[in-house]
């Protein structure tokens, strides 16, 4: 870990009931420069979040009062767009697709520290990159995404995607009628090393077919043993806004 990569004006919002992993990353991230604000139960992450508007959170499945995935969802009716990352003992794939509804990603306990902050690094960067765009809107098939407002439609219907999911679709966007490796796409969606955890791909697609309707998939294409297709009567183009 090193400690002049990241900003002391960066506030972490930890959610975690259990003393000894609350502690461990609260003092990591210090150590590292972040700010650090504690909860162990989600009524108190709530009240947390609205007090120090946190850049990221960090939050446990598992709580003591309501589960994380209910705080998660509480948060973003609330208007807490902060980076949310689970962590969590539960690594079934219905859990990770649940999670991803709202939130941004996830790692699964027992974790090592290196790639929390990694983790922690790579949703306030691609946050930090989803910036306007001079209106510039990316289409393809019955989906349109606007790299201003950062808004993406589906048949004309607004369509709620986390930061993740917004990264993930434009970039297949940028590269629509191409073949997009899993390789590719964490190199360039999460820019962190998986170490050949490529799984996370196959969720993050899955849960974005359901959200753009693509359910028999049409416009994103799985190509056996090579990657992604997002597909296209033509080339997905650029129009100014």
């Amino acid at each position: 870990m090193n400690k002049s990569d990241t900003s002391p004006k960066t506030t972490v919002l930890v959610v975690e009931d259990e003393s000894s992993i609350a502690s461990m990353l609260t003092m990591a991230l210090q150590f590292l420069g972040f700010e650090v604000v504690t909860a162990d139960r989600g009524a108190e992450a709530l009240a947390r979040a609205a007090q120090h508007a946190p850049d990221v959170i960090l939050l446990d499945v598992v709580l003591p009062d309501v589960d994380g995935f209910e705080v998660c969802r509480r948060l973003r009716d609330s208007g807490v767009s902060a980076p949310v990352l689970f962590v969590t003992a539960r690594d079934a794939v219905q859990d990770k697709i649940r999670g991803l509804e709202h939130a941004d990603d996830y790692v699964t306990k027992p974790f090592d520290l290196n790639e929390v902050v990694a983790r922690i690094r790579a949703v306030m960067r691609r946050g930090r990159e989803l910036t306007p765009s001079n209106g510039r809107r990316l289409r393809a098939g019955w989906v349109e995404l606007d790299q201003d407002t950062r808004e993406v439609w589906r048949h004309g219907r607004p369509v709620q995607l986390s930061s993740t999911e917004f990264a993930l679709l434009r970039y297949l966007l940028e590269n629509a009628d191409q073949v997009i490796s899993k390789a590719q796409m964490l190199d360039n969606v999460w820019s962190y090393d998986f170490r050949g955890e490529s799984g996370i791909i196959e969720t993050y697609i899955y849960y974005l077919r359901r959200k753009l309707g693509d359910t028999d998939q049409t416009l994103i294409r799985t190509v056996r043993g090579a990657g992604y297709l997002l597909r296209t009567t033509a080339s997905a183009h650029l129009t100014e806004g």
